[in-house]
């Protein structure tokens, strides 16, 4: 996997393991899902632009990750990330 760059902040990562069971390596891999989608997330876009992608992982997960887009070279913030629910599950293409 290449093309894309990612970042995020290693405690925030320990503590998605624990709470969710997902890795933000886990997480990465569902950008390359060609059938992801990518929603704008308003209600906790602040400073930033968020959104949440909708995707299969590379463990074949289907994975909510939340995440923006940092400087002008688009590195890609993992926020958070975990197993989607059933009603999520529903809208996945």
């Amino acid at each position: 996997m290449s093309g894309l760059h990612f970042e995020w902040d290693e405690r925030k990562a320990v503590v998605n393991v624990k709470k969710h069971g997902v890795s933000f390596e886990e997480a990465k891999s569902a950008f390359y899902d060609e059938r992801a989608k990518l929603i704008d997330d308003p209600d906790h876009s602040g400073n930033e632009d968020r959104f949440v992608l909708l995707g299969l992982s590379s463990a074949l997960q289907l994975l909510v990750v939340c995440h923006c887009y940092r400087g002008d070279d688009g590195v890609i913030r993992i926020i958070s990330a975990r197993k989607a629910t059933a009603k999520e599950t529903k809208s996945y293409p």
